[in-house]
């Protein structure tokens, strides 16, 4: 089954310099750039009226470009009847707090059961969107703050704005060691090059780039406070563990959990127990897709990282 795609836009002039491909990408976030490409490879689009099948072609400001084309309809997603926590709705966009163990989309191991099946019952209409409406995601454990568009405008306007990073996204961290001070991590992340369900900091990745600001130190850890530029897969965890903090409860990135020396059994089989990443979205703040006006808002911690902050700092009092 296919969806008749009909846009017509005109090339801008922050286009200027890039291939025709790169200039789609930007021009139409609604659409990936795989399918983009694939069109203009099958003369699906044209340049002034003329058909381009090289994505490489060169483009200049000013031009119109036309894309008439067949959209594949994803493999059918059931609704099912699954509990989310809305903090906001209107009639162009959802803020869900997303509970640690949540997958976002179904994939391979999670057909079902997961955040988008849960907003295909909450609203029907978010079938016609592409990827539900799910703007960006929130790895399986890690909990917090996510935006779905509700309609085609939202969702296009939300992407861009991703894209040109004027939606911020804070997280809370706990991690491994004792970090002085704030910082940033600048490091381009990619797909591993064996481990094909693992990222890592690669030369060849896209640019990413993670701030992280200290809110305690505790006797062997850290709580952190960190904000997103780009929005790479995995992307905290990896560059935490690129700087040799891994986040607390992540074996993927951290190994082996290793409590510090003199703890209470307590503390170390918390430690050794702890079910996920302790990695929370705290904070989500960008200007309203329809109106302009700047929204915001935050997540308490959830409970698994208030308890294990409480235990981590008791330990420090008591090697005080």
């Amino acid at each position: 089954m296919t969806n008749q795609v009909r846009e017509t836009a005109i090339i801008p002039e922050e286009a200027l310099g890039l291939r025709f491909d790169q200039a789609l990408a930007s021009m139409f976030p609604e659409f990936s750039r795989s399918l983009l490409k694939k069109w203009v490879q099958n003369g699906a689009i044209t340049l002034d009226g003329v058909v381009v099948t090289k994505p490489r072609e060169k483009i200049v400001p000013g031009m119109e470009v036309t894309i008439a084309a067949e959209q594949p309809v994803e493999v059918e997603n059931k609704a099912q009847a699954i509990d989310l926590d809305i903090v906001y709705e209107d009639d162009a966009l959802l803020v869900i707090d997303k509970p640690a163990g949540l997958v976002v989309h179904p994939g391979a191991g999670n057909t079902d059961g997961t955040l988008l099946n849960a907003l295909l019952h909450h609203c029907a209409d978010l079938e016609q969107l592409p990827r539900s409406g799910i703007v960006h995601r929130l790895d399986k454990e890690t909990s917090g703050l996510m935006v779905v568009a509700k309609t085609m405008e939202a969702y296009a306007r939300l992407t861009r704005a991703l894209k040109a990073r004027n939606v911020i996204r804070e997280y809370e961290a706990v991690v491994v060691g004792v970090l002085t001070a704030g910082g940033s991590v600048n490091a381009a992340i990619g797909r591993h090059p064996s481990k094909r369900t693992h990222m890592a900091v690669l030369k060849t990745g896209k640019d990413a780039t993670t701030h992280y600001r200290v809110i305690e130190r505790l006797r062997a850890h850290s709580y952190l406070r960190l904000r997103l530029e780009s929005g790479r897969t995995h992307q905290i965890r990896v560059h935490m563990a690129h700087i040799k903090h891994p986040i607390v409860g992540d074996p993927q990135y951290g190994g082996r959990p290793r409590p510090p020396a003199n703890v209470t059994d307590e503390l170390a089989y918390l430690l050794r127990s702890f079910p996920r990443q302790a990695l929370h979205a705290v904070h989500l703040s960008f200007a309203h897709p329809v109106s302009g006006e700047m929204m915001a808002w935050t997540s308490a911690l959830p409970a698994d990282m208030q308890k294990l902050i409480k235990a981590l700092r008791l330990d420090k009092e008591e090697h005080i």
